[in-house]
């Protein structure tokens, strides 16, 4: 599934500043459950997929040749699409903090439409991971409280998150290997997560006009880069979907796609938080338990291939 929760990133500036009603506020969320819903067909139909190809090693491309073959694999871009037009209709009249947790309720959906497809119980240990990290995403969004930076950064603004972000998606990578099961999918939903935020944020400096013209856009380096980055996130998403119950890589990409989106808007973009004690160690609070509800997805029973 190429879910792009951090698609927010892209027009998270111009929501934030529109028209903040009761009445549009609450029409945001039947359109908000709508993408949850859809992206949670969308990755249970792709793990589907994933899951009836051969087992792959980490990170290889022959899954992707396979799985474009795959008539189940095509048919979930159907509500992946769709999703992503829920999703930003939900944004443009409400506001990131409000909308990511009441899209996380995805997570919940995915679990249950997965147990019904496979014809077997939901995991009390998933629902508990899911339920631990929508807590924790919910919190880490609203003490954020994140304000907006520039729409198009300087080149050298990504230089160093760039580096960093590489390594951490080398080690997820080089650390999977180690591992199989619920650990190893948590491990590559954890990178792709971070793969799909890094394509958005690409995204949001590409719509930004520092690039000028439609030709000087696609030809920039963000475009080029945009398109290994995601190609990148998909083949470990798709990879992680092989391994362990569908919990375990969902609930990594889903929590560490915003969470990562939130420091690359605050290094690259320059957006900024109000810095307080108290805020800070509720920051670091939400982040552990983001980080608990990813390790406990990733600790299923090793039965749940």
């Amino acid at each position: 599934m190429l879910e792009l929760p951090a698609v927010a990133d892209v027009i998270d500036d111009d929501a934030a500043g529109r028209d903040r009603r009761p009445r549009a506020g609450r029409a945001m969320i039947p359109f908000a459950l709508a993408a949850a819903f859809c992206f949670a067909l969308s990755s249970v139909l792709h793990q589907r997929a994933a899951k009836h190809q051969p087992q792959y090693g980490v990170a290889d491309p022959r899954l992707l040749l396979r799985l474009f073959k795959s008539r189940t694999w095509l048919s979930g871009w159907v509500p992946d699409t769709a999703g992503a037009i829920f999703q930003v209709l939900a944004l443009r009249i409400g506001t990131l903090a409000v909308v990511q947790p009441v899209m996380a309720s995805g997570l919940f959906m995915a679990v249950l439409i997965e147990a019904a497809v496979v014809r077997r119980r939901v995991a009390p240990r998933d629902l508990i991971a899911v339920a631990i990290g929508i807590a924790g995403l919910t919190a880490f969004l609203l003490i954020a409280d994140i304000r907006p930076g520039v729409s198009s950064p300087r080149p050298a603004a990504w230089t160093v998150p760039a580096i960093c972000a590489a390594v951490v998606i080398s080690a997820c990578v080089l650390a999977a290997h180690r591992l199989s099961g619920a650990a190893r999918g948590a491990l590559l939903g954890t990178a792709g997560g971070i793969a799909y935020s890094l394509a958005a944020a690409l995204v949001k400096d590409l719509t930004g006009g520092r690039h000028g013209t439609l030709l000087a856009t696609v030809v920039s380096w963000p475009a080029a880069a945009l398109v290994v980055v995601v190609a990148i996130g998909l083949l470990l998403n798709q990879t992680a979907f092989q391994n362990g119950r569908l919990a375990a890589p969902l609930t990594a990409l889903t929590l560490m796609d915003p969470v990562t989106s939130t420091i690359l808007g605050i290094t690259v973009f320059g957006e900024s938080l109000t810095v307080t004690p108290v805020r800070i160690i509720g920051l670091v609070l939400a982040a552990a338990t983001v980080a608990a509800a990813v390790w406990l997805a990733a600790t299923s029973s090793a039965a749940s291939r």
